[in-house]
């Protein structure tokens, strides 16, 4: 593997897919690819860019091999198309729209990969997920209530970019973070 592998996660209502949809259009033409992520959600359900796939349709891809990396969250399941090993293997930068839970196995997988958690401070998730409108206020609640600290191993290139404020002030890390070399 010739490429790097930036694999992105954090809690709902970080603002990943906001974030990821502002550095998208300005790596456009680059060597930066973003792997397709397939989601049992239809689309029109999320501001996400994902592909949708029933639960029939995501079980024969997954039983072909067609992932690189699969797991459930939420009552979803998610999968990231295998075709990021070919561009890894041809040198591109590839960004990974992933989960917490499921970065142990990403680790296990591409032991080389940096993690990259972005985060926000508990009364901006709270507001962005209230705002989103996918879940009752109770269930907002026991979200952040079930919040956590986030830590990888030592070994484990790990990157926090802080989104509680500006757009452009977390865009501008991460292109920092998906260009320098």
């Amino acid at each position: 593997m010739s490429g790097r592998l930036f694999y992105v996660m954090g809690p709902s209502g970080a603002g990943k897919d906001t974030l990821l949809g502002s550095v998208r259009p300005r790596v456009s033409g680059s060597r930066v690819l973003f792997a397709h992520r397939y989601i049992t959600r239809p689309a029109e359900a999320s501001g996400e860019n994902h592909i949708f796939l029933s639960d029939e349709e995501f079980q024969a891809r997954a039983e072909l091999g067609f992932f690189a990396m699969q797991w459930s969250s939420h009552g979803l399941r998610y999968g990231i198309g295998i075709e990021m090993e070919a561009w890894l293997a041809r040198g591109a930068t590839v960004v990974v729209n992933g989960s917490r839970e499921y970065l142990p196995h990403a680790i296990s997988r591409y032991p080389s990969v940096t993690a990259v958690h972005i985060d926000a401070r508990p009364e901006v998730l709270a507001a962005r997920l209230a705002a989103r409108g996918r879940e009752s206020l109770d269930e907002v609640r026991a979200r952040l209530a079930r919040r956590v600290p986030f830590a990888v191993a030592p070994h484990v290139a790990l990157v926090t970019i802080d989104n509680s404020g500006a757009l452009e002030v977390a865009r501008n890390a991460l292109l920092d973070v998906l260009t320098t070399a």
